[in-house]
């Protein structure tokens, strides 16, 4: 077991700070956001063209490096070992929190197994203003993210959640929104849902209702921008057991028939169905100890 004293550590040693960035709204960014970004000696950003934007809105001048999907192995070993050697380093994506559902959660693996110190900032992420402003259950809730791009695919994983009893969230492109919406509907059948879109920019809109209803939004509607897709939870699915059909005397046999005494059958009939003894007992006319 190791233990990390994130502000009580080595200030010498590297630190990997995981930054959210605002998901619309350049005002959602922190002081403290700012600041980490303005002290540490590297970002490393999803697209360097996007974060441009931001370190400029905030004064901001430290190095940018590119940290993406296509380059994350190379550029991984890279920023281990400058934070090996002393340096900080703040992670960024392109909108709020790094490693959700982008390539940042790999050099955050690394980093934690290379016990170099992980300082997560508290911010911006589109799966939790969705699910909140949803009107769904929020207690308990299930992220996902984007389903698998191939319909087939798709399905089969839907059809692992179906009955799935909490709160799901998912995310979705536009161009794929229509179709994943009608594999929802076939899979999960009709249910509450609530579609949200440019969350936190001018245009934000919540569809809240029906899936049925949703559905025929999405088939009538230009869709622009990425969906937050929050999914009412199912009901779970009563398991079966072989001896269901059978009469409390008929599952008794059955373990007689395969060798075990009379009163060793009972009490594990009773077990199986949660019933008290006496009960199986006087089904099956066996006298009690």
């Amino acid at each position: 077991m190791k233990t990390q004293k994130s502000f009580r550590g080595n200030k010498e040693e590297g630190t990997l700070y995981i930054v959210p960035t605002p998901i619309g709204n350049l005002e959602d960014m922190t002081y403290r956001a700012v600041h980490t970004l303005q002290s540490v000696d590297k970002i490393a950003a999803e697209d360097t063209r996007n974060t441009k934007k931001l370190t400029r809105h905030y004064d901001i001048d430290t190095p940018l490096i590119s940290y993406h999907e296509h380059n994350r192995k190379s550029r991984a070993e890279e920023l281990i070992a400058w934070l090996g050697d002393g340096l900080s380093v703040a992670l960024v994506s392109d909108a709020g929190m790094p490693g959700i559902s982008d390539p940042g959660e790999e050099i955050i693996s690394q980093a934690v197994a290379e016990d170099i110190p992980v300082v997560v900032l508290p911010g911006a992420n589109a799966a939790l203003v969705a699910l909140v402003g949803s009107g769904l259950p929020a207690d308990h809730f299930f992220y996902y993210g984007f389903l698998p791009r191939k319909k087939k695919d798709r399905v089969k994983e839907l059809e692992k959640w179906k009955s799935f009893p909490e709160t799901m969230v998912f995310y979705e492109s536009p161009h794929r929104l229509k179709q994943m919406t009608q594999d929802l509907y076939e899979v999960f059948g009709d249910r509450r849902v609530s579609f949200a879109r440019e969350l936190t920019k001018q245009y934000e809109e919540f569809l809240r209702g029906d899936l049925s209803d949703v559905l025929t939004w999405v088939e009538e509607t230009e869709l622009k921008g990425e969906f937050c897709i929050v999914v009412e939870g199912g009901e779970e699915e009563e398991k079966s057991s072989w001896w269901d059909s059978l009469t409390l005397e008929e599952h008794v046999g059955s373990y007689v028939e395969e060798g075990m005494r009379d009163k060793e059958a009972v009490k594990k009939v009773a077990v199986e169905r949660g019933m008290p003894k006496r009960e199986v007992y006087r089904a099956y006319h066996v006298e009690e100890d």
